[in-house]
């Protein structure tokens, strides 16, 4: 009896063992027009808020930030990269003595091998609760930070945008860039 007791001890440790390395939690596979490529585990799925969000994640805010950050992906909307660039920046106030350009930075970027273009624009959002209700008001946050892509793909135009408290969003940074590096078919 004694002899099978070291071995079924072992054979149960490998089980959990494999079983908890099974139970990881995944990403979520994203598909823009058959790209694809896999979230960090990190980042939790939300319902979309509203009929122009094509996907929602949640970025767990960081220790002192009192919001946490939300990546939302909106597929099918128009405009030129030039234009939504622009209306991005509009969301920002530009320190005193400083326009928009100052405080943001474009740069082309690819995805799967497409061109797209990417802004940074860092400083004070102008968040708004309801932005189709015109009596919504905009509602200032500082020490904001938002990365926008735009990015026009084999069939629809997405727009990523990260937003949230730059300390928050700076952790995310690293797992943001290599999930768009990731795309491919």
């Amino acid at each position: 009896m004694r002899r099978f007791v070291l071995p079924a001890c072992l054979l149960m440790a490998a089980l959990t063992f494999t079983a908890s390395a099974d139970d990881k939690p995944k990403g979520t596979k994203v598909n823009f027009d058959g790209l694809t490529s896999t979230t960090p585990a990190t980042w939790v799925e939300k319902t979309p808020s509203n009929k122009m969000r094509f996907v929602q994640f949640e970025l767990p805010k960081v220790k002192g930030d009192k919001e946490d950050a939300e990546l939302v992906i909106f597929k099918g909307l128009g405009g030129s990269a030039a234009a939504n660039i622009s209306r991005w920046k509009d969301q920002f106030v530009a320190p005193k003595g400083k326009t928009s350009d100052d405080i943001s930075k474009e740069s082309e970027i690819k995805i799967g091998g497409k061109a797209a273009t990417q802004v940074v624009i860092g400083g004070t959002f102008k968040y708004n609760p309801a932005p189709f209700n015109p009596k919504s008001k905009n509602v200032l946050r500082t020490d904001y930070k938002m990365i926008a892509i735009h990015f026009e793909g084999p069939k629809e135009i997405y727009h990523i945008k990260l937003i949230g408290p730059t300390k928050t969003v700076d952790s995310y940074q690293k797992g943001f860039d290599a999930w768009i590096k990731g795309f491919k078919e």
